[in-house]
């Protein structure tokens, strides 16, 4: 006999996972409270590195089923929801997703389902690396100096070398014009 289980999670302490509790309830799945995973941690982390997920990953047994009422739930990186979904699998774990349909994700229409989600995952994450190159590239053509500004001025820089030609430590200099070592040492590299 399988066993439903049901996994909901918040970002954030001021949301609260009851409404997932209830859509889980309106689908038509019977989850005993006991079965229901609570969790308020942010999606970025993988579903393996979470507390709650990890203590659901010891009960769920070869037959059980997950519920999930989205994707993001388990994650927000393809990748990691495409692992966890093919580790629970692997255990027999039948994994519905109701977002989609409420297709079990480790089925072949259901594996077909993720793979089309992960190429437009990587699809949007390719478009973004092409717009951020190309917005970079226009403002620099445009004249725009890029990246952080220097913490010390021209005039900061020529003294600090020519301190250092007297002898004077990094540390020292460092402590002086109230920047790191490292800053130091870049104006040194850019000098050399």
């Amino acid at each position: 006999m399988s066993r439903a289980f049901a996994y909901c999670r918040v970002s954030t302490g001021d949301q609260t996972t009851d409404n997932q509790v209830r859509e889980i309830a309106a689908a038509g799945f019977a989850v005993e409270p006991k079965r229901i995973v609570t969790e308020t941690v942010s999606g970025s982390i993988a579903a393996m590195e979470r507390d709650g997920f990890k203590g659901l990953m010891g009960r769920l047994e070869d037959g059980d089923i997950l519920i999930v009422t989205k994707l993001d739930r388990l994650g927000r990186n393809a990748m990691d929801v495409r692992a966890t979904v093919e580790r629970l699998g692997a255990e027999g774990v039948k994994v519905h997703c109701l977002a989609l349909g409420g297709v079990d994700l480790t089925s072949a229409a259901g594996k077909m389902t993720m793979g089309v989600i992960a190429a437009v995952a990587e699809f949007e994450r390719d478009l973004l690396i092409e717009r951020t190159q190309s917005g970079l590239k226009r403002a620099k053509a445009a004249g725009k100096v890029l990246g952080r500004p220097q913490a010390l001025t021209s005039d900061q820089q020529r003294e600090i070398l020519a301190k250092r030609g007297q002898g004077l430590s990094l540390g020292a200099l460092a402590k002086e014009y109230k920047v790191s070592r490292a800053a130091i040492q870049r104006v040194e590299q850019r000098a050399g």
